[in-house]
């Protein structure tokens, strides 16, 4: 069941989340609002604020867009919008009368905010569901997507969080590859020097190192929040995650505070043995973005070469859990609740069929793995064109160049089977709350700084995310 209106926005007050955009003021506005399955937008064109804002990727949205325009005589207008500032953007749209008709690539925490807000269209969503066919969908993608039995939003895509290791240097020392708390750490003490740090992963007040924590935690067994709805971020499992990662990040990693750039850089130069990092990194990795180099001695020759010599773990495990874990983010399509519903349901299915594999898998195949693997008459239809699909951007070339097939494989398993925080509780939107205000993050920060040992931060962390659960009730 949503909250209530009044409480959303207490809530979306106390987690900070603040900005606007100009030119996002061009909603849809479609006569068929809330819940409804109608049509009819008196002509205008179809609103869609996007996540995805890189030129490259905007540039193949627009020319399936155009494709679309075409085939339905729909006008779309793509909005390029920041995600930090959605909930935000959205609640002001939406007191002007000015809601978009779509919102591409939300994020799992987002749209427990929008959807908690009443902002979001979830008979028409569950009828997108319908008409493509549940069972062409990824089953861990829909559950995530879904709450109170409610679909509130269609899931299009997954990445996910990843282990990165150098091969090369753990084969010379002949180290098991890092799988497991007790394996991370003995390759971190063994192969950190003045010269290489055995890890490089984000320890800054920052969203990258809840994501990544997230990881190690769940990896543990340690939840955010049990099925009661209470806050169990201070439990042994989640103090003993709280102890690895400050070990690692106080003891086996480059001083100063870092995030996705300086762990990125630290890792593409070669001065790290290993990384957490998104599967967004892989192209990147493989020398073939021209603005985000790899820089390697042996780079200089060939800038794949620490593709070519990185392992590329999907899951791990710590040593209070029964078996390994996956994290990763689902993005996903919300048609809002003022839409033109008939002509935005047309829009997602079209991205999700027709143009779904080269109008929306390749703007990033390596950040985006099908949520719908297939179709009715096949299956794995998509599955198997999106490993024909070219990644990078400067140079072009398919995953399978650089890295093995299992490790495709594997990316691809992975995509289907992510575990995250407070959503199978109920709870997607204390998730929110954390983002916005990191309270996770903070306390290892401090526990970086020497300021707090793993128990206090673990506490402390508690502490502040009931205040925010506060904010909620």
């Amino acid at each position: 069941m949503r909250k209530s209106m009044k409480s959303a926005l207490a809530f979306m007050t106390a987690v900070g989340v603040a900005g606007a955009m100009a030119g996002c003021t061009s909603g849809g506005g479609g006569s068929d609002g809330g819940n409804g399955n109608g049509g009819g937008g008196g002509g205008e064109a179809l609103t869609i604020w996007t996540l995805e804002g890189e030129p490259n990727r905007m540039a193949i949205a627009n020319e399936f867009g155009e494709q679309f325009t075409e085939e339905t005589g729909i006008e779309v207008e793509f909005v390029a919008t920041d995600e930090n500032q959605l909930p935000t953007l959205m609640t002001s749209a939406a007191a002007a009368g000015e809601l978009p008709d779509v919102v591409a690539a939300a994020g799992l925490s987002p749209i427990r905010i929008l959807s908690a807000n009443g902002l979001v269209n979830t008979d028409a969503h569950a009828q997108v569901v319908e008409n493509l066919g549940e069972d062409t969908f990824a089953p861990a993608a829909l559950e995530l997507t879904q709450e109170d039995g409610e679909q509130v939003a269609v899931p299009i895509d997954a990445f996910p969080i990843l282990v990165f290791y150098r091969t090369d240097l753990f084969e010379a020392a002949g180290l098991e590859p890092p799988t497991t708390y007790e394996a991370v750490l003995a390759a971190a003490e063994a192969l950190h020097s003045d010269d290489v740090a055995g890890i490089i992963t984000a320890d800054g007040p920052i969203y990258q190192t809840m994501q990544n924590f997230e990881l190690v935690a769940l990896a543990n067994g340690c939840e955010m929040v049990d099925d009661a709805g209470e806050i169990v971020i201070d439990s042994p499992q989640c103090v003993e995650a709280f102890d690895f990662y400050g070990t690692l990040v106080r003891d086996y990693s480059v001083p100063g505070a870092h995030d996705s750039t300086t762990t990125r850089e630290i890792y593409s130069a070669g001065d790290a043995a290993m990384t957490f990092w998104a599967s967004y990194y892989l192209d990147e990795l493989a020398g073939l973005i021209a603005d985000l180099p790899t820089t390697c001695d042996e780079c200089q020759e060939n800038p794949a070469y620490l593709a070519e010599n990185s392992g590329v773990l999907t899951s791990f495990q710590g040593p209070s859990a029964s078996e390994p874990t996956s994290v990763g983010e689902v993005t996903s399509f919300v048609i809002t609740s003022d839409a033109d519903v008939e002509a935005s349901t047309q829009f997602v299915e079209y991205f999700m069929s027709d143009a779904y594999v080269n109008g929306w898998l390749a703007q990033a195949p390596e950040g985006k793995f099908p949520a719908r693997p297939g179709n009715q008459e096949d299956p794995e239809q998509y599955l198997n064109e999106w490993r024909e699909l070219e990644t990078g951007v400067d140079t072009r070339a398919p995953l399978s160049d650089f890295y093995e097939v299992d490790v495709i494989d594997g990316l691809l398993e992975a995509a289907d089977g992510f575990e995250r925080w407070g959503f199978k509780q109920g709870q997607g939107p204390l998730l929110g709350g954390a983002v916005a205000e990191l309270p996770i993050a903070n306390a290892i920060a401090s526990m970086k700084n020497g300021e707090l040992t793993a128990e206090e931060a673990a506490q402390q962390a508690a502490e502040e995310l009931r205040a925010i659960q506060g904010t909620l009730q």
